[in-house]
């Protein structure tokens, strides 16, 4: 049989993934059809955006986990979410918050290595209103989206 997981764990990171609904149905010791209306009512007023799989990222090749903080040029200030939409387009970036404090943003990005991270790494730099990052490297992460972590 053709192996495909790769293209699968690819679709499967952009949110191509469904509820279990009887499996749910069976945990709320409720009918399929309402945990299938009640699914389908947080979807269309938007309180579910996606579905998504949890992985063990070493057994996908993305093992590396790094938080970046991003402070802003004072030119870029006004306007952080050009800078996060612009990061949030690289294939190795998790997520992207805009925060409070020191920092302006918060960057979670996966990568195969410490090699792999630092290319990256020279790309964010190389973004118009960039001014400093700092970067914590995760030693291993317990749990992730709210499943731990075996």
């Amino acid at each position: 049989m053709k192996d495909i997981r790769l293209s699968v764990i690819e679709l499967l990171k952009e949110g191509n993934c469904t509820p279990r609904i009887s499996k749910l149905a069976a945990k709320l010791h409720s009918h399929a059809t309402t945990v299938h209306y009640n699914i389908k009512q947080l979807e269309k007023d938007g309180t579910v955006v996606a579905y998504k799989a949890v992985f063990d990222y070493k057994k996908i090749g993305e093992g590396f986990c790094s938080y970046v903080l991003i402070n802003l040029t004072s030119d870029e200030y006004g306007d952080p979410e050009r800078i996060a939409r612009e990061l949030a387009k690289h294939p190795s970036v998790e997520s992207v918050d805009i925060i409070t404090g020191e920092w302006e943003m918060l960057v979670k990005v996966r990568s195969q290595s410490i090699e792999q991270y630092y290319e990256l790494a020279r790309t964010l730099l190389s973004i118009k209103g960039i001014g400093r990052t700092h970067t914590l490297n995760s030693l291993k992460q317990l749990k992730t989206e709210f499943v731990p972590i075996k």
